[in-house]
């Protein structure tokens, strides 16, 4: 089997309204924006990959097609070093190993989970808040997860102060399982920067969680290149510290390791490793006795990809993103179904390769879109 082409599409999808995610300070999220990748074979079997976007997208298919005509697919490695000079020049490549998997899955009539050497047991979600909001209303939020079965919930965190949000939370919900995002490992710097912490304010935090109580961990209180830092808060905390999730390829990972400065490595498949990568990530975490729960909030391509990598690895908790507008159906848009979790856990699909398909009304509406801008652009 060898590839033959890359087709590509971006696709926009409205919110019900909008939610202004902590990862994009002062900006109202009002649309789903993803590049949907099909990469195309002479065996008749197309391989599906998405990234996240933004509105307008942006189009690297022909390039993309460069590097990955006449390739097996297959040959994982092997494209993977070629991804690598494709992350050389930008942009980030780690979403296309997505495709391969669900290629090779599909040629053997068998679930990525299953090739990995996983299982389809359930898995724990935690739910996945997107911003800070003030303590009676996440309280009103995490009521609504609870009665779902959903026995986790992330806080997210912008400065010192929010803590006091999660103190609140706690003394609502004494026995649930806590975690907290402070979002200081990366920022999407449209409307204004981020509120970023110091060494000092980070450990502070650490403390004043320990004093609450019950947190699975703290995730990125830092920038994610700081791995010295992030040693260095380890060794000064009893709160796990959490990070990676955006960071870029296995050396980064390997910095981390080297200096025993993660409890809980996050990298995501579609965003910072591949699939392939995200197993070996998961590796030098039980090397260095941490835990391994990627961060999954891309799409319904890259939630299943995580999730097939969970499986296989047997990570604790699956991310399970939900901050209303942004909810499964909006996150899983593109796919014909809606991956929902069923009291508070959720089992990979069980299909060849990722076991989803797309929603071909979706797939019209880009084809109109993509049309449009291209008469626009031959328009001058």
């Amino acid at each position: 089997m060898q590839i033959t082409g890359v087709t590509q599409h971006h696709l926009s999808h409205p919110l019900d309204g909008a939610f202004e995610p902590t990862w994009i300070p002062g900006y109202p999220q009002g649309s789903h924006e993803v590049e949907l990748f099909e990469i195309e074979t002479d065996g008749g079997i197309t391989g599906l990959a998405a990234s996240p976007s933004f509105a307008g997208g942006l189009d690297y298919a022909d390039a993309l097609s460069v590097f990955l005509a006449g390739e097996d697919p297959h040959d994982v490695r092997g494209i993977r070093r070629k991804l690598d000079s494709v992350n050389l020049i930008g942009p980030r490549p780690w979403h296309l190993e997505i495709a391969l998997w669900d290629l090779i899955g599909k040629d053997a009539g068998k679930p990525i989970y299953e090739l990995l050497g996983g299982t389809d047991d359930p898995i724990p979600v935690y739910a996945s808040t997107g911003e800070v909001q003030p303590a009676d209303e996440r309280i009103a939020y995490v009521e609504e997860r609870v009665a779902e079965g959903v026995a986790a919930v992330k806080l997210r965190v912008r400065t010192l102060d929010d803590l006091e949000i999660v103190r609140e939370v706690r003394d609502a919900f004494p026995d649930l399982t806590l975690m907290v995002d402070a979002n200081k490992g990366w920022s999407v710097r449209v409307m204004e920067d981020e509120v970023r912490w110091t060494y000092k304010d980070a450990l502070a935090a650490a403390r004043e969680l320990e004093e609450i109580g019950g947190v699975a961990w703290l995730e990125e209180p830092l920038a994610r290149h700081d791995y010295a830092g992030y040693a260095r808060l380890r060794e000064a905390t009893d709160v796990p510290v959490a990070g990676g999730e955006f960071n870029d390829g296995l050396h980064h990972f390997r910095e981390f390791a080297d200096r025993d400065a993660l409890d809980v490595y996050q990298p995501d498949a579609a965003l910072a490793t591949g699939i392939l990568g995200a197993t070996e990530v998961a590796g030098m975490a039980r090397e260095h006795g941490a835990q391994f729960v990627p961060h999954t909030w891309t799409n319904g391509i890259g939630f299943v990809a995580n999730l097939h990598v969970i499986a296989a690895v047997g990570a604790p908790w699956v991310e399970y993103p939900i901050e209303p507008p942004w909810t499964p159906d909006a996150r899983d848009f593109l796919l014909s179904e809606t991956l929902e979790h069923e009291d508070g856990a959720i089992a990979p699909p069980d299909g060849p390769g990722l076991g989803v398909e797309l929603d071909e009304d979706a797939l019209a509406e880009a084809g109109a879109a993509d049309a449009a801008g291209a008469a626009n652009a031959e328009g001058g």
